[in-house]
């Protein structure tokens, strides 16, 4: 089957990143493009500091169909770098400054990387010899007055982003200049001008920075970017109000903690946009409730179709039982409901989702097979991509999401293929068999959880287990709750039963907490915890990522502790002292600084 990719001709008018920029810095020289709080960039700065920074990697020998990795914290100089790499002609490969370092080498090498630009001390980590390494200055790179005439092509690929992959392999997604172009200017998509800010504060190497990034600088609006590494929901809602920002893109799970808390950060937005998961219809509700004038617009989209291909803005009558619907498409994407014959189903019955229209991805780098699997021409209507996720679309058009065709999950936003874990996990010799399945799946606590044979003799303790597979595999591939049994249950045709996996009790629940004396400090930390992980946490060495916990988790604990105590334990500090009593010291320190303050209440 032919693989074919969208013309020019299908795409809009001004179809590239930097021409959509051009324009906006020839229209509002003097407007803010982008700040992170320390470096104010108007467009005509960005728009040259990112032409002389295209000069020196043309001279590097950067041009049409190179891969250009880009290992850098969220900062002025990403937008630089990725601006001045589509000028050069080449794309981008965002990596995420807390992958293992196997992960970035695997990558960098998939996708043939040229030139690595980035942070001096993240280089430095990496290894790279000095002809594949660029480190970038506060505006991008030296200075220099050479620039070079723009090489971005609309049907040329843009960025690459790497997603899970069921056999063990990262998948490579290269997404065009014109079906980011697209997303980004859709007339029928989320309303941004000149007077809007946009936080940026998703990690570089999740897809949603696509949008957080480039949609207000194609339309004349300013982004701000978050500083913090790991920003806790407090330090997000400072963010939010110190910035003025006006449109706010979360993950699912962040929406609803956000939500259950009734945050101040809903009170200061015009338009929330959610995606990931399915949004709750009772915390939808509850926010529409308290803050009636916010829009809020559920987001649905794989990588494969530019971060969103629909939206819903939701209306209070969406959140009267179940799940919030997903919505329609907009811009150039088109969705087809299809049984299994390839055949559109009637509406109101449920089948399988494809993805047509000027949105799609070029394919999968170097995996052709996959490529002619998931992407396909259908008669009548092109190109479409076949996204395995089940949809009902209501006689009105609009779709509700309905689950999945395969064992694809969604965990705090992240895409996860278990098979991926599971080849991960099996490349361990003291592992045997392992199954990877979602327990409390849609739930904020839902758990990543690796189910494991060991091999005869072998007693590696979990942690052991975890550190190791960590040493491979992204954060949020690696499990949060492991149990280890004598054989893996299977179903009667012999497959490994993960239904019965994922509903089976909690081990560590069922085992009970261990006592132990707490001081008052670490006693507070235990029943934050408590609350968290829905377990009793008594045990001043417990860790937390032992005890089933994750980032998001880590970022409500950081935030009872300030309501419980006063102070405040920033997110980094928590994940780096995981244990009850190491918090409790810190927070023990905080309080005493805070008595010492000058003016401090006695």
């Amino acid at each position: 089957m032919t693989l074919t990719i969208p013309t020019v001709s299908t795409l809009p008018t001004v179809s590239t990143l930097p021409a959509l920029i051009a324009r906006q810095a020839e229209r509002h020289p003097s407007a803010l493009a982008v700040t992170d709080g320390s470096t104010f960039l108007t467009y005509r700065e960005l728009l040259d500091a990112s032409g002389r920074l295209a000069a020196v990697l043309a001279a590097r020998g950067i041009g049409p169909g190179s891969a250009v990795g880009l290992l850098c914290a969220r900062s002025t100089r990403l937008a630089v770098a990725q601006l001045a790499v589509w000028r050069a002609g080449g794309h981008v490969l965002p990596l995420d400054p807390a992958y293992p370092r196997p992960r970035i080498a695997e990558m960098t090498a998939d996708a043939d990387v040229r030139l690595v630009l980035g942070d001096k001390a993240l280089l430095a980590e990496v290894g790279l010899p000095e002809e594949r390494a660029l480190v970038l200055t506060e505006r991008g790179t030296e200075a220099t007055a050479e620039t070079v005439p723009d090489a971005a092509e609309a049907a040329a690929p843009a960025l690459l982003y790497y997603t899970s992959g069921s056999t063990g392999r990262p998948k490579g997604v290269l997404v065009p200049h014109g079906a980011v172009a697209d997303l980004v200017t859709a007339p029928d998509a989320v309303a941004l001008g000149p007077r809007d800010r946009v936080l940026f504060h998703s990690t570089v190497s999740f897809d949603a920075a696509t949008f957080e990034l480039w949609a207000p600088l194609a339309r004349g609006a300013a982004v701000a970017i978050s500083p913090a590494e790991r920003p806790s929901t407090e330090e997000l809602v400072r963010d939010v109000e110190r910035f003025g920002v006006t449109t706010l893109l979360l993950t699912t799970a962040l929406f609803h903690h956000l939500a259950a808390k009734q945050s101040r950060v809903f009170g200061v937005l015009r338009t929330v946009v959610v995606g990931g998961e399915a949004m709750s219809a009772e915390h939808a509700g509850a926010v529409l409730r308290a803050f009636p004038w916010l829009e809020l617009c559920n987001g649905y989209g794989p990588t494969e179709a530019t971060t969103f291909t629909t939206l819903h803005r939701v209306a209070p009558a969406d959140c009267d039982n179940g799940a919030v619907p997903i919505g329609r498409p907009f811009g150039d994407a088109r969705v087809l409901v299809l049984d299994e014959r390839l055949a559109p189903v009637e509406p109101g019955t449920v089948g399988e989702l494809w993805i047509a229209g000027g949105r799609l991805a070029q394919g999968y780098l170097n995996r052709p097979e996959l490529t002619a699997e998931r992407f396909r021409v259908l008669p009548g209507h092109g190109r479409a991509y076949r996204s395995g996720d089940l949809v009902r679309q209501r006689p009105d058009g609009v779709l509700e999401f309905h689950g999945r065709t395969d064992d694809q999950v969604k965990v705090r936003g992240f895409r996860i293929e278990p098979g991926e874990v599971e080849h991960a996990l099996l490349q361990l010799p003291e592992v045997a068999e392992a199954a990877v399945v979602v327990r409390r799946a849609g739930q904020p606590d839902a758990a990543l959880t690796a189910c494991l044979v060991l091999a005869e003799g072998a007693r590696p303790g979990v942690e052991t287990l975890r550190t190791r597979l960590a040493e491979r595999l992204p954060a949020h591939l690696v499990p949060t709750a492991w149990t280890v049994l004598d054989v893996l249950p299977l179903t009667g045709s012999g497959k490994v039963d993960r239904r019965a996996l994922a509903t089976a009790p909690d081990p560590a629940a069922a085992s009970g907490p261990a006592e132990a004396a707490l001081t008052p400090i670490q006693q507070a930390v235990a029943e934050a915890w408590s609350r968290a992980l829905e377990r009793r946490i008594a045990d001043p060495a417990a860790d937390f990522l032992a005890e089933g916990g994750h980032s998001l988790l880590a970022m409500w604990i950081v935030d009872d502790l300030r309501e419980d105590l006063g102070v405040e334990l920033s997110l980094a500090d928590f994940l780096d002292h995981p244990t009850v009593a190491a918090q409790a010291e810190l927070l023990e320190r905080a309080l005493r600084a805070a008595d010492d303050t000058p003016g401090a209440d006695r």
